[in-house]
């Protein structure tokens, strides 16, 4: 809820939002991208232009964050979003001093436009909406033929604000049972700041008909090839099967805002946790049953509802709550790199990107990237636009072999897929790596 005092609208940070500062820190960002490449050179003057009009409308997005004595809360923000071209590797800390106290960062590269977005401000799901405001006033400043008063009543603005958490969750709700440490991906780390990316151009088609053979979605099928290139890359490879026998634990992100219906612009978002045991990872078949198992059971209505309850008690705790700001940043930080044990790698699907009929003509494909960190350092992301899915991987590690199993995978299912990298590694496509599969057991 917005309030006011000396002139200034300001609001209380979400339940999710609020742990996003404490937990960040010069070598974790909690910042995700979206990346939109257009068929045209970016004109900054143009984009400077669409992302302040986007911010007349979408005014949750024209605030900064500020210190309170408990919490940290988000002002009302009266400067000039900052438009630069980028020079900077992905998902880096967002400084509010060289971005106008901002907490969204807009830049561009050739055909590229970027948004960074610090998790205290929005989802994947209210940063995406943002985002492509942004870009259909990009296309109709660039291309006056675009506007059309028809298309523009179907852009609903919704400038809901509500803590949909704080609204939704059940006191009593409880989850079961304790969980066992994961694997945790390590290796010698490029130097500090670099990150490594490499976007698979995936035909939907084809993947479509990979999915329906094994009867399951999009995301359990990539799921499974994750886990599937993590044990050959890393466990066999390094380990060995009898030495290792923790699992596999992929996170992955769910957003709420289906299950309950809000329409918040704030944080709505909970996981899942698909936990695969060593013994799972006998053949890519088993991997995929499991996996199919594993999201029916964990997307159950009852089961999202104890994950996300259970995730709201933390920041409501009222013993956390009590504790000055300064001291709170020290037990947060100490409880999530706890929590991050538990987690080998997070893929998360934010699915497909739509965008108005005569817009698509201008944009070739969308990206989304998450910041890998400290304990998680490589992390995945995928979106789908037109006939593409795009699937990520970020990483700080200076090894990409699971990178390079994944790959191979696909390209021996016979799926067509296109490799782009910021080149910090050696190409995926190289190397003679063997890969398991159902061809070659």
């Amino acid at each position: 809820m917005s309030k006011k005092e000396n002139n200034k609208t300001w609001r209380k940070l979400d339940n999710s939002a609020k742990i996003f500062p404490l937990q960040e820190s010069n070598k974790y960002s909690t910042v995700f991208r979206y990346s939109a490449v257009l068929k045209e050179e970016i004109d900054k003057e143009t984009l400077e232009k669409a992302v302040e009009r986007a911010l007349t409308r979408y005014r949750a997005f024209k605030v900064k964050m500020k210190e309170g004595f408990f919490w940290n809360y988000l002002e009302e923000n009266s400067k000039k979003p900052v438009v630069k071209e980028e020079i900077y590797f992905p998902c880096k800390k967002i400084d509010p001093v060289y971005n106008n106290d901002y907490l969204f960062s807009v830049t561009y590269f050739e055909k590229k436009i970027n948004i960074e977005i610090f998790h205290s401000l929005t989802d994947g799901n209210g940063g995406l909406i943002f985002f492509r405001e942004i870009i259909y006033n990009y296309l109709e400043m660039k291309h006056h033929e675009l506007i059309d008063k028809e298309e523009r009543k179907a852009r609903k603005i919704d400038l809901n604000t509500e803590d949909s958490y704080m609204k939704n969750y059940n006191k009593k709700s409880k989850k079961d049972g304790k969980s066992k440490r994961a694997y945790l991906l390590k290796g010698k780390e490029l130097k500090f700041n670099q990150v490594s990316v490499n976007h698979l151009l995936i035909d939907t088609n084809d993947l479509k008909r990979e999915c329906s053979r094994y009867n399951i979605s999009t995301t359990q099928y990539l799921t499974s090839v994750l886990i599937l290139s993590i044990y050959n890359a890393n466990v066999l490879k390094n380990n060995g099967l009898i030495k290792n026998k923790k699992p596999i634990k992929v996170c992955i992100p769910v957003n709420l805002k289906k299950y309950y219906k809000s329409k918040t612009m704030s944080n709505f978002f909970s996981y899942i946790s698909v936990d695969a045991e060593m013994k799972t990872c006998i053949s890519f078949k088993d991997i995929t049953d499991f996996v199919r198992q594993e999201f029916e059971k964990k997307l159950s209505e009852e089961e999202i509802s104890k994950t996300m309850s259970d995730n709201v008690k933390i920041g409501n705790n009222l013993f956390i709550s009590s504790i000055p700001l300064f001291l709170k940043k020290l037990i947060i930080r100490s409880i999530y790199s706890e929590i991050q044990k538990y987690l080998s790698i997070t893929y998360s699907n934010v699915g497909k990107v739509g965008i108005i009929g005569k817009y698509q003509d201008y944009i070739d494909y969308f990206l989304i990237l998450i910041a890998p960190e400290k304990i998680e350092k490589i992390k995945c992301s995928s979106c789908t636009y037109i006939d593409k899915v795009i699937f990520t991987f970020t990483s700080v590690l200076n090894d990409n072999s699971i990178e390079k199993y994944f790959y191979k995978f696909l390209k021996i299912q016979n799926i067509n897929v296109e490799v782009e990298s910021n080149g910090i590694l050696d190409s995926i496509e190289s190397g003679e790596e063997d890969v398991i599969s159902e061809k070659n057991q």
